[in-house]
């Protein structure tokens, strides 16, 4: 019989998980910046409950990711993408599984709610294992210096990328947070 505390629940945050988001992130990040972008966005009118995702194993939420979402422009357009940032597991629970699994749960849930594009900046060696693509390769480009390795894009509708081309827009709480 399985034990419940071996149980991974991934489901949307709730009100109760504010604070253990934040430890998880201070001590996941060693640091503070990544805890007061997800509380500025939370407090911002373009979060997305849904897309605030935690992984509870016995009770005790071990991870989180949030999708927020973000532009693609250029001269003559604008097009509708998500970030995934941050995302974070415990230290203690990393190397089980918990953020592949966050990770792709996550991704369906943003495929179930009509969005096609995620954009990360991350690990190289992490995000293709998703699909993840250099993201430079598909004439997009970052408003911020970055390593062209770490910037990556992901297509949930194949062809969402085709003709798309400029510069990420992140909502203003990136900028004045980290």
């Amino acid at each position: 019989m399985e034990n419940n505390a071996d149980v991974l629940v991934i489901r949307p945050e709730n009100r109760g998980d504010v604070d253990a988001i934040r430890k998880l992130n201070k001590k996941a990040f060693k640091g503070n910046n990544e805890s007061k972008l997800i509380d500025a966005l939370r407090g911002s009118d373009i979060f997305i409950p849904a897309l605030s995702l935690v992984a509870e194993k016995g009770g005790k939420v071990v991870g989180h990711i949030l999708f927020t979402p973000i532009e693609i422009k250029d001269a003559n357009a604008a097009t509708p993408a998500l970030a995934l940032a941050p995302m974070a597991v415990l230290p203690e629970f990393q190397n089980q599984g918990i953020g592949t699994a966050l990770v792709r749960h996550g991704l369906e849930e943003c495929k179930k709610l009509g969005h096609k594009i995620i954009i990360v900046v991350g690990h190289p060696e992490y995000y293709p294992r998703f699909g993840f693509v250099k993201a430079g390769e598909k004439d997009l480009a970052l408003p911020f210096e970055a390593p062209p390795e770490v910037f990556m894009a992901l297509e949930l509708i194949p062809g969402a990328l085709a003709g798309v081309r400029g510069t990420i827009e992140y909502p203003r709480e990136f900028s004045e947070v980290i």
